[in-house]
């Protein structure tokens, strides 16, 4: 019970990290409309909108799409993330209801007697 409520804590506060970074990184992304995103092409020739950039000789990968594949990535990421987050919490309430702590505790001890 006590593995299982450790790694379930543990788990539920990686996961929600990760949610609240990824959508740190979608919000700074769409306010900046993505010139963040092509930060590492020292071009003259990029303009300000990263999804009307082109490929230059100056940058190592092409930016026409990077944008809006990032936020392609991102969103279902950002939900599979913020899902595993519940599932762990709900993990981590069971853990606790094992060990006789929570609100369901007394009445689940009772029926196992």
């Amino acid at each position: 019970h006590w593995t299982l409520l450790s790694v379930s804590l543990l788990n539920c506060l990686l996961s929600t990290a990760c949610s609240v970074g990824l959508a740190l990184a979608v919000a700074l992304t769409v306010h900046s409309r993505g010139t963040h995103l092509v930060s590492g092409c020292n071009s003259s020739a990029l303009p300000v909108d990263a999804r009307a950039a082109i490929a230059t000789n100056d940058c190592p990968f092409n930016t026409t799409r990077i944008y809006d594949t990032a936020l392609a990535l991102w969103f279902p990421s950002l939900l599979l993330a913020a899902a595993e987050a519940v599932l762990s919490g709900r993990c981590c309430l069971v853990a606790l209801v094992f060990r006789g702590i929570g609100p369901c505790a007394h009445s689940y001890g009772k029926e196992q007697v």
